[in-house]
């Protein structure tokens, strides 16, 4: 008899009180196991399960290519001569994206593979470029902005996130008037010992472009709201999303480059409360982000101590063996926890650490997290089953979650990654749980948490007994962090009580 099988036999077989008191969690647990080996049926219950946050999730490749399509033919931009990204008009006729959307669908097919991993996940070109390649030249091939796409992103994140029963999202994204003194900054030699000066000079023009980002990101929500109709009668399920920001600083542009993009991410996340902390962007393997990686840690080290409120998540070890020389392999996710790395994003590279096991058992000890990407470490890195680290992590202690990336580029959502950790990782119902548990956990949002020392286990004082006396409600009430994890005990009481109980047909042989 399935192990399944045989649990459901003996909560039948207990008293009404008894079964009822042990049917939550062991008949979703049981459900779980015997849809292990039917997919789709086991997407059904994963869909259904509350997820908590997602940590890592970049707002630019949230959308798939098929909303930029749609916002740039309403911008009535064009495709190129080759077919593969969106460039400004003029064009004749039959390169405008309202033609080839509505009259040639084997087109519109070609430019969607090119502006995602789409074909190649499914052996287009793959002797032509590698996944690496494929996922980061997707974005340049976005083209024109269409008026539509920031507000356009949000409205797609919130309903995507919705509708995968995940609650809370930090979305990486930086306004464009970011970008724009980024990349309008001079280009002078910088190193370590010119840190301060640097900063110094850059923060007396900051404030102009902080208040014009906070301007921007003002006009980009309330447009996303007013399509959302979250000030209706009938609001949009994607408007009960909670969502956060990281600004980023990015990795391969020349130091002086960088380190700007760093102090206004600071700068920003300071300032607006909606952000909630910074990240670093861009591929860890290209020339420059290798070159100056030790100097990209000493910026952040530097930051951290002029905007000490500030949080800090950083791509790190987003890197596989052979992609890489061996050196490369070597530090960089201690590197990056030496600088002030509260959750580490990808890790994908710990086993090739020179001192991986000091550094998870340091990882463990101070609950620093890694946000886990499992498509994306397939696609970009070629890691995936028993070659990825997230059982390692587990068995070190070390706080775990899953995420999305760029969940657009990629073709998938949360609830694919939940499928993907069962179905390749071997994650259990209960270890699913606790990640999602864990999400919220980790998550950079203010108050007091609903569990004890901040690890998923014992809860605090006031909910120990129940999570419904007036002491527990009193702390989700002050506490936005506690307020979102008791919504998920009461989501996965929900799900486990009710929702689980009425997919049990899926299981029948």
């Amino acid at each position: 008899m399935k192990p399944g099988l045989a649990l459901f036999t003996s909560l039948a077989a207990l008293s009404p009180v008894a079964a009822q008191a042990q049917s939550g969690e062991a008949t979703a647990s049981a459900l779980f196991n015997r849809l292990l080996d039917n997919p789709p049926a086991l997407r059904v219950f994963l869909k259904a399960m509350p997820k908590g946050g997602d940590l890592h999730n970049h707002l630019g490749g949230t959308p798939y290519a098929e909303d930029y399509l749609r916002w740039a033919a309403d911008a009535d931009l064009c495709v190129d001569e080759g077919g593969t990204a969106i460039v400004a008009p003029p064009c004749p006729d039959d390169r405008r994206l309202r033609y080839l959307g509505e009259r040639a669908p084997f087109a519109f097919g070609k430019l969607i593979d090119a502006m995602s991993t789409r074909g190649l996940q499914r052996g287009v070109g793959t002797n032509d470029a590698s996944g690496h390649t494929q996922f980061f030249s997707s974005f340049e091939r976005f083209g024109p902005e269409a008026p539509n796409t920031e507000a356009g992103s949000m409205v797609v994140a919130r309903q995507v996130a919705a509708g995968d029963r995940v609650a809370y999202v930090e979305l990486t994204h930086n306004p464009a008037a970011l970008i724009a003194a980024t990349l309008g900054a001079a280009t002078t030699p910088l190193d370590a010992s010119s840190l301060a000066a640097f900063y110094d000079r850059t923060m007396r023009d900051a404030k102009p472009i902080i208040d014009r980002a906070i301007a921007e990101l003002d006009a980009h929500e309330a447009a996303a709201r007013k399509t959302l109709a979250c000030d209706g009668a009938r609001p949009d399920p994607g408007c009960g999303v909670t969502i956060r920001y990281l600004a980023w600083g990015w990795r391969d542009l020349p130091p002086t480059q960088a380190f700007t993009s760093l102090i206004l991410a600071f700068a920003l996340a300071d300032r607006d409360p909606r952000y909630v902390g910074i990240n670093i962007v861009q591929p860890e393997d290209w020339v420059i982000a290798l070159r100056d990686y030790d100097l990209h840690m000493a910026m952040i080290r530097f930051l951290r101590q002029r905007h000490p409120r500030v949080h800090r998540t950083l791509h790190a070890g987003e890197l596989a063996f052979g992609l890489v020389p061996p050196a490369a392999l070597r530090d960089h996710i201690a590197k990056a926890i030496d600088a002030g790395a509260e959750r580490i994003g990808h890790g994908t590279a710990i086993a090739y650490e020179d001192h991986a096991a000091t550094t998870m058992q340091r990882m463990a000890r101070d609950h620093i997290s890694v946000e886990i990407n499992l498509s994306s470490n397939d696609v970009i890195l070629g890691v995936k089953g028993d070659a990825h680290p997230l059982r390692l992590y587990r068995r070190m202690g070390v706080p775990v979650m899953l995420s999305t990336d760029d969940q657009g580029i990629l073709r998938t959502d949360m609830t694919n990654e939940y499928l993907r950790a069962a179905r390749e990782q071997g994650l259990s119902y209960a270890d699913l749980k606790e990640m999602a548990r864990t999400s919220l956990e980790q998550a950079f949002i203010a108050g007091e948490s609903l569990w004890l020392d901040g690890r998923i286990g014992p809860l605090v004082a006031p909910c120990a007994g129940t999570l419904t006396t007036p002491e527990c409600r009193a702390l989700a009430k002050r506490s936005p962090k506690a307020a979102l994890q008791l919504k998920l005990e009461e989501d996965f009481k929900q799900f486990e009580d009710v929702t689980a109980p009425s997919l049990i047909n899926m299981a029948r042989p």
